[in-house]
């Protein structure tokens, strides 16, 4: 199995050598030099399983590429910096980083800590749910429908997880805000509603497993002729 590394550090020399380890290793990098070509190859590509990210970098820096990665995508993430401070490695942490490396690492580190991330990685891929036409991949949150790779957001995936784990039984709005918004949620519950009608319109002509059960709530269904 390829693993593609997503390598976003604007120093040449550095970029070049990390992306020399990464070869070294066995996977496959791609290069970005700053925090803007870095978003637009991980958006452009689907197909990134790790992130190499430096902090300090033009347009934009590690911190918002990091942000704006993480409301689409749980790929891992590594965070590469100068800044050997604790504060920063909370930091990034809290944001949503997997690990988080100083620079200069040792080689070994480095590669030890690469290759753990990529170990979780397999053994992860290797779970596969299949539920009528719709395939998910948990660890990278892709979805594919009827052989169709689909867009959806974190709120959406969630969403349908939620569904599919609790396939033909009947979830109540309450019950669905609480596991997908968590309990403290001070929204409108009908923005379930909207959410559930948006995913069902991703989900093409399979958005008809997600029932309206009046009264009552929604219920994931997918008739037995449709199970393989």
């Amino acid at each position: 199995m390829d693993i593609k590394i997503l390598i976003a550090e604007d120093e040449s020399i550095f970029r070049e050598l990390v992306s020399d380890i990464v070869k070294k290793e066995g996977y496959m990098p791609v290069e970005a030099r700053d925090g803007k070509e870095a978003i637009d190859i991980f958006f452009s590509s689907n197909d990134i399983d790790i992130v190499i990210l430096d902090v300090m970098m033009p347009i934009y820096d590690g911190w918002e590429v990091l942000k704006e990665i993480r409301e689409h995508s749980d790929v891992p993430i590594i965070m590469l910096t100068a800044l050997g401070d604790e504060k920063n490695e909370v930091f990034g942490l809290k944001e949503g980083a997997d690990d988080y490396i100083s620079k200069p690492f040792s080689y070994e580190i480095f590669v030890a800590r690469l290759n753990t991330i990529v170990r979780k990685l397999k053994k992860e891929r290797i779970d596969e749910i299949i539920v009528g036409k719709i395939k998910i991949y948990p660890v990278r949150h892709k979805v594919i429908v009827n052989d169709l790779e689909v867009e959806l957001n974190r709120k959406e995936y969630s969403l349908l997880n939620y569904f599919v784990t609790n396939n033909n039984r009947v979830l109540t709005r309450e019950q669905i805000l609480d596991k997908v918004w968590g309990y403290d949620f001070d929204g409108d519950i009908r923005t379930i509603d909207t959410h559930i009608k948006t995913l069902r319109s991703k989900l093409l002509t399979y958005g008809n497993y997600i029932k309206t059960i009046r009264g009552s709530g929604y219920m994931f269904e997918v008739q037995n002729h449709e199970d393989n």
